[in-house]
């Protein structure tokens, strides 16, 4: 529980708590980036050999 109050509390805390979010965020907008261009680059793929 200490560990929680530090994280929120502390400078080093929060700015360790922004750099998590950060990294979070980072990992969902490249996991949808590369899952909408693999589905558009199959589509023109199947549209290329119709």
């Amino acid at each position: 529980m200490h560990a929680l109050k530090d994280l929120f509390t502390t400078d080093v805390g929060l700015m360790s708590a922004g750099g998590i979010a950060f990294m979070i965020g980072m990992a969902v907008f490249f996991i949808r980036f590369f899952l909408r261009h693999m589905r558009e680059d199959e589509a023109r793929e199947k549209a290329r050999r119709h």
